[in-house]
């Protein structure tokens, strides 16, 4: 798991990781979303794989899309 950068320090995100064709996302609640491309665009994991990496944005994009995930833990 990479850590979530969080530049605004307003983030729910602690990590993430990802592949070419899936996110998975960790919530400081201990949560973890995955999205794949079997539930969501190709586009929107590109989105969140580049807001991920960027440490901003992230949280705001999956609440205000709320792509399906395809697994939750």
């Amino acid at each position: 798991m990479k850590l979530y950068r969080d530049s605004g320090n307003d983030s729910n995100i602690k990590g993430y990781e990802y592949g070419d064709s899936w996110i998975r996302v960790y919530f400081k609640d201990d949560s973890e979303y995955e999205y794949s491309s079997g539930t969501v665009t190709q586009y929107m994991i590109d989105q969140m794989k580049h807001l991920a990496d960027r440490g901003d944005g992230l949280n705001a994009y999956i609440n205000k899309h709320k792509p399906r995930y395809s697994s939750k833990k």
